[in-house]
């Protein structure tokens, strides 16, 4: 296949990704901007069940709040950055090092914008657990682990062996839930913000990842290891 056949093949397959997954991710933006009474009352519900258990559990709710600032969204996407950093010095993959830094920090601030453009108030809560600064929706914490879960798995997934390829994935998705219920169980989003968060971090770093392995397996000097996919 020529070149630039491949190319606008792979640039095709990442926008196909990053639409489908984002549609449900921009449905659930417009009943949260319209303020939606069914799915404002389920919010309202759930998180008010979930912060009254995290009172009761007082050991709990200190592991939830040290959980919320080891896993801000700056440091995720500061350890990020450092692991692409590795990669590129250790391993001499320039290339996949800073296409996965790019989708961190792009990521990160269309998050922000997009937090900006809804402007959805947090959960009001009498004795809240947490006082959190700016926009509801969606969740930063779970965009931003959701973005390095995967975007970090693709760049490590040629390095690791067959064991790491089980694990990597499995503690992945195991951080990012438990990131999710963080901010649900300390009052600081609302469910539809952490599944936003999680649909919207899926869409953008799948969507980057499919564009960049399409393009590097169909350059002219392809990224040694882009060939072989997760």
């Amino acid at each position: 296949m020529h070149p630039w056949r491949a190319r606008r093949r792979a640039l095709l397959r990442a926008a196909a990704v990053g639409v489908g997954v984002s549609v449900p991710v921009f449905v659930l933006a417009y009943l949260v901007r319209a303020g939606a009474p069914g799915l404002q009352h389920a919010d309202e519900s759930v998180v008010f069940a979930a912060t009254t258990f995290t009172r009761e559990h007082e050991p709990l709710r200190d592991v939830l709040i040290a959980w919320q600032e080891v896993f801000h969204p700056r440091w995720v996407n500061i350890a990020g950055v450092a692991v692409c950093a590795w990669v590129w010095r250790r391993h001499a993959l320039p290339g996949r090092a800073v296409w996965a830094a790019g989708t961190l920090l792009a990521s990160w601030g269309l998050t922000n914008l997009l937090k900006a453009v809804i402007d959805r108030a947090r959960p009001v809560i009498d004795d809240a657990l947490v006082h959190a600064p700016g926009g509801s929706f969606p969740s930063g914490h779970a965009t931003a682990s959701a973005v390095a879960g995967v975007t970090l798995t693709v760049l490590l997934w040629p390095l690791l062996g067959a064991r790491a390829r089980v694990l990597v994935p499995g503690l992945a998705a195991v951080l990012v839930v438990a990131t999710c219920a963080d901010r649900v169980l300390l009052g600081a989003h609302f469910p539809s913000d952490v599944v936003g968060g999680l649909l919207l971090g899926a869409a953008m770093a799948g969507a980057s990842a499919v564009g960049y392995l399409g393009l590097a397996s169909s350059s002219p000097v392809p990224d040694p290891v882009a060939e072989e996919r997760p």
